[in-house]
């Protein structure tokens, strides 16, 4: 009898999370974001953390000869990288209320936007008067902000996946719009990196 009345509360508990779960089963999708952006986040902090050892062993840093970061164009890059984090969550307050319209045009421009932050770091680094190879501080430029600007492309990838998903008709909805979300997360981790990144390499 006790079995029979735990296994009812089990069952009832069940039916009233069936907004948490995913074709019948837990929705772990959003953990897997997470547990992926962790370990991303530790690529991440071995970098930052070998570059700072770097720094800290060089008896001159930037090493003499290397050419002075310009601040103008990266700092304006990062308010636009920054606020894109602002105008893409209208996105999902939009979807959150059924507006598909208001998704589309709120991802949209924080795809113009990312776009913008990118053709900023290529045009910066066709002008910067040091390569790859010029010294260990270029060569640790180059590789920080590359694997960044290679997540900022995936990032990308991901907000022009889901304008695409959006053009079907009710793909997207208040009840349904683990992509938003996951495509959302994601940008606003490439955006805590880019702080990060820009204090440490442009500003100390």
């Amino acid at each position: 009898m006790q079995t029979t009345a735990i296994s009812s509360d089990l069952n009832s508990a069940y039916t009233s999370g069936e907004a948490h779960t995913h074709h019948g089963h837990p929705d772990l999708r959003m953990f897997g974001v997470v547990l992926f952006l962790v370990a991303e986040s530790a690529i991440f902090l071995g970098l930052f953390t070998a570059y700072l050892i770097y720094r800290s062993v060089m008896p001159a840093w930037p090493p003499e000869g290397t050419p002075e970061l310009e601040l103008l164009l990266p700092g304006v890059n990062s308010i636009i990288l920054i606020s894109s984090s602002f105008v893409m969550h209208k996105g999902q307050a939009a979807i959150r209320n059924n507006d598909n319209a208001g998704l589309q045009k709120w991802f949209g421009l924080t795809a113009i936007m990312g776009i913008i932050f990118l053709a900023g770091q290529m045009y910066e680094y066709f002008h910067l008067e040091m390569g790859l190879t010029t010294n260990l501080f270029a060569s640790c430029f180059y590789v920080l902000t590359g694997f960044h600007g290679l997540h900022v492309t995936f990032g990308l990838l991901l907000i022009l996946s889901v304008l695409w998903r959006s053009r079907q008709p009710g793909h997207y909805s208040s009840k349904s719009h683990f992509g938003v979300e996951a495509a959302e997360l994601y940008w606003h981790f490439v955006d805590v990196v880019w702080i990060v990144l820009f204090i440490l390499v442009y500003l100390l």
